[in-house]
């Protein structure tokens, strides 16, 4: 066996042994002794690329790494494969997370003065459970409000390289339709001007939780139009600059080369 084919086998059995991503960096560090270079990786990483043609899977680079993943059209058969329902998002947490993600780095007030209502407390507290947002700073005026910018995790979940593949305004899906989909009405809360006691966030959270449970059906549908909603179409250049060095994905040159790199 060549000294190529052998790595091919070591980085494919290691990337479907991980329970994560895996970046270039992590793939060399396997090897104490006489470590591959890097250009014979990718080479390897195209080539595992090319066997998952007319596959149920593919290879995958996403902002941590790569990953073996099934193939969109086939999720809504294998999803069956798990008992537990999927995650199910409203339009208010999707307007939420979206306004982060174009407009970050920015404080709850100001995404409460563009969408015109209260931000939920729950909105919040999930998007930083879901590890998709965290808190990059505060701004320094009375109050010193936290800051929010989007996570790795969330480039990730959303098979994305980098900020800069995130699609144009005008081609993300309507907002309006995935409610509609969703048959949700915006929460209660988004009314309310005040803070809510732990008491009242505690009901808001069953209310909620109660109202989701009458969606049964199209789950892996709209799970996927909400993915849709930040799949790169035909993204341009410099749309979207990363705004935290250290939350930054790895230099990990890609299947298509450095030009995913953020600048």
């Amino acid at each position: 066996m060549s000294k190529i084919a052998n790595l091919k086998q070591i980085i494919e059995g290691a990337i479907m042994a991980a329970d994560q991503p895996l970046a270039i960096d992590l793939m060399i560090s396997l090897f104490e002794t006489d470590p591959p270079e890097r250009a014979d990786i990718l080479q390897v990483l195209m080539e595992i690329t090319a066997d998952c043609d007319g596959r149920g899977f593919e290879l995958k680079q996403v902002a941590s790494g790569y990953r073996f993943q099934v193939r969109c059209d086939y999720g809504q058969w294998v999803s069956r494969l798990w008992e537990e329902r999927p995650a199910r998002y409203t339009r208010a947490l999707l307007e939420t997370l979206a306004l982060i993600a174009y407009k970050q780095p920015i404080t709850r007030g100001d995404i409460e003065e563009i969408r015109g209502v209260t931000v939920s407390t729950n909105i919040m507290r999930s998007l930083l459970e879901r590890e998709w947002i965290r808190v990059v700073g505060h701004r320094d005026v009375p109050g010193r409000p936290a800051i929010y910018a989007t996570t790795r995790s969330f480039l990730d979940y959303f098979d994305l390289k980098t900020l800069n593949e995130l699609p144009t305004l005008s081609q993300i899906k309507d907002l309006d339709k995935i409610n509609e989909e969703l048959d949700l009405e915006d929460e209660i809360v988004e009314a309310r001007t005040i803070e809510l006691t732990p008491e009242q966030d505690a009901v808001e959270a069953e209310a909620e939780d109660a109202s989701l449970e009458e969606v049964t059906e199209r789950v892996n549908e709209i799970q996927e139009n909400i993915k849709n909603m930040f799949r790169q179409e035909t993204p341009e250049e410099g749309d979207m600059d990363s705004l935290d060095e250290s939350d930054e994905p790895d230099a990990m040159p890609g299947l298509d080369g450095p030009d995913g790199q953020p600048q």
